[in-house]
């Protein structure tokens, strides 16, 4: 295997990994994670599953997408402290 090829897989494996780490940690934080930040949390995480599941969209695409949607949130949760 060429190291390309080698390099390829092996982020494959990490993003995996990370991946599954994520999940992890979002279920160890779920039990106490207060009903507003639940919603919030859902709010964000919800369009970008749905974006990510167009399978034929370029990444670059689908987080630019994402990006767009979701700074307003961003913006409007973090300036209301």
């Amino acid at each position: 295997m060429s190291d390309p090829d080698a390099i390829h897989d092996q982020l494959g494996e990490e993003i995996l990994t990370t991946h599954e780490r994520l999940t992890k940690t979002i279920a160890a934080r779920l039990p106490a994670m207060p009903l507003e930040e639940r919603e919030r949390y859902f709010a964000v995480l919800a369009p970008l599953v749905a974006k990510l599941e167009e399978i034929e969209k370029p990444l670059r695409q689908v987080f630019r997408e994402a990006v767009a949607e979701l700074l307003p949130i961003f913006m409007q949760r973090f300036s209301a402290r």
